[in-house]
């Protein structure tokens, strides 16, 4: 006699397939308001790292093809510029990739301007442009807080 499947145990394999894959590419990237021990470990190679005068600490990440300035404050990420390590234009795809994992659920809008590319999140508390940044054109997503939220209201 052959053996009768069980759908119910196929359905719970799945699942937990399904829910390793989505764990592992969700923690392949850091993102806005994650902790320096959990963007040290994501983004590798620390290239430099810099208190600076307001009390916020800058750090240079690179890792593949990719430069990361990442500014923290107490100790969370509130700033993070993504870039190609030869200078390169991000693509489309690979701008829409870092949108993408910055989201937190929300979903990103492009505000038009004449000088860079800029976005907004739908929740208000973060904001994103594509432009030239310390000689290299790059995508910086920053959290807005307190009068910076206020303002593009």
């Amino acid at each position: 006699m052959g053996s009768k499947r069980d759908p119910i145990g196929d359905m719970k394999q799945f699942l937990v397939a399904a829910l390793t894959v989505v764990t592992a590419m969700s923690s392949v990237w850091a993102n806005l308001g994650d902790a320096s021990d959990r963007i040290d470990d994501l983004y590798g190679n620390l290239d430099q790292r810099q208190l600076r005068d307001d009390g916020t600490v800058s750090v240079i990440y690179h890792k593949d093809r990719y430069l990361y300035l990442v500014i923290f404050v107490n100790d969370r990420s509130v700033s993070e510029n993504y870039s190609h390590i030869n200078g390169t234009d991000l693509s489309e795809k690979e701008i829409a990739k870092f949108l993408k994992i910055n989201a937190a659920g929300g979903a990103w809008i492009p505000v038009n301007t004449s000088k860079e590319r800029r976005f907004k999140r739908s929740d208000d508390r973060a904001e994103a442009t594509y432009g030239s940044s310390s000689g290299r054109r790059a995508l910086t997503v920053r959290e807005l807080r307190g009068k910076d939220a206020q303002r593009d209201q």
